[in-house]
């Protein structure tokens, strides 16, 4: 698979790896012994974007940032690199200690594709754009566009339901399901704003499945869709918003973007990673984050 650009880095504190680690080992975290090449390297964040192997019965091949574990230097670490570590995963946040380079011919990778011409082609959305219109199917089945959001401001992210990471697409959902009662609770957003996930992955998030995921996070698929579309759909989305997804040879290219659209078609706010907070995103909606306090 080839990589256009970085997908956005997540963003996490070394400080907050150090507490995760101890937290996980107490409460036994699965771990993975993972290979990968290294696609980039931010070095102030210790993160490291990572193209890895199939990890049998937890994930399949695709290319995203990984947080490395407190005391663990990446120092001499460049992009290109053939790396192996292990890949912890608790219960809400993952890292990688271990990190060793191996010999990069031992890898077994998808091969390298070029983005299709009309993907390439699409202008990078930011702040102060209009959104472009979206063709989309949500998990009724339903086809809807732009207009089903009419004089309301929507919150959409991106996420793929089989995605294991809980540092990911979950705690996407669960900053989502945080935001979905915060809103209802105040009159001054109620009925003005709507929630919106878009899978990236299309060819396995059917409506059915759409659905089912969408029944473990809300009891309201009209304030809160879940959809996704064609392939030549979601590519033109994910690249506008630099969440650069590929699905050739089983390979997703795996970042995360949430975006704030308001009531007249244009992005007001764009949040990269998952070091967004659900007060933030009330804040930008002109309103006090109080409402995340009631239980």
């Amino acid at each position: 698979m080839k990589l256009p650009a970085l997908t956005a880095a997540i963003v996490l504190p070394l400080f907050a790896a150090c507490s995760r680690q101890e937290s996980a080992d107490i409460s036994g975290a699965k771990r993975f012994e993972v290979r990968g090449r290294v696609c980039g390297v931010e070095a102030a964040d210790s993160t490291l974007l990572i193209q890895h192997e199939d990890i049998p019965g937890f994930m399949p091949s695709m290319t995203m940032p990984f947080t490395v574990g407190a005391g663990e230097g990446i120092d001499g670490v460049k992009t290109g690199d053939a790396v192996e570590f292990e890949f912890v995963v608790g219960d809400t946040e993952s890292w990688i200690r271990d990190l060793r380079k191996i010999d990069a011919s031992v890898l077994d990778l998808p091969e390298e594709t070029a983005a299709p011409k009309t993907v390439a082609d699409t202008p990078r959305l930011k702040e102060g754009d209009k959104l472009p219109e979206i063709h989309l199917t949500d998990q009724d089945g339903e086809e809807f566009c732009n207009c089903a959001f009419a004089g309301k401001s929507v919150l959409l992210t991106f996420i793929f339901t089989r995605c294991p990471v809980p540092d990911f697409c979950p705690r996407m959902s669960s900053q989502f399901a945080e935001l979905e009662k915060a809103i209802k609770r105040d009159p001054a957003l109620a009925g003005r704003v709507n929630l919106l996930s878009i899978s990236f992955d299309p060819d396995f998030d059917t409506p059915e499945v759409l659905a089912n995921y969408a029944s473990f996070h809300t009891k309201d698929t009209a304030f809160w869709r879940f959809a996704s579309g064609s392939p030549e759909e979601i590519d033109r989305l994910t690249h506008a918003f630099s969440v650069y997804r590929k699905t050739e040879y089983g390979t997703i290219n795996h970042g995360l973007c949430t975006a704030l659209v308001g009531p007249g078609g244009t992005i007001q706010r764009i949040w990269r990673g998952n070091a967004w907070k659900p007060a933030e995103v009330l804040e930008a909606l002109g309103t006090s984050p109080a409402a995340l306090s009631v239980n």
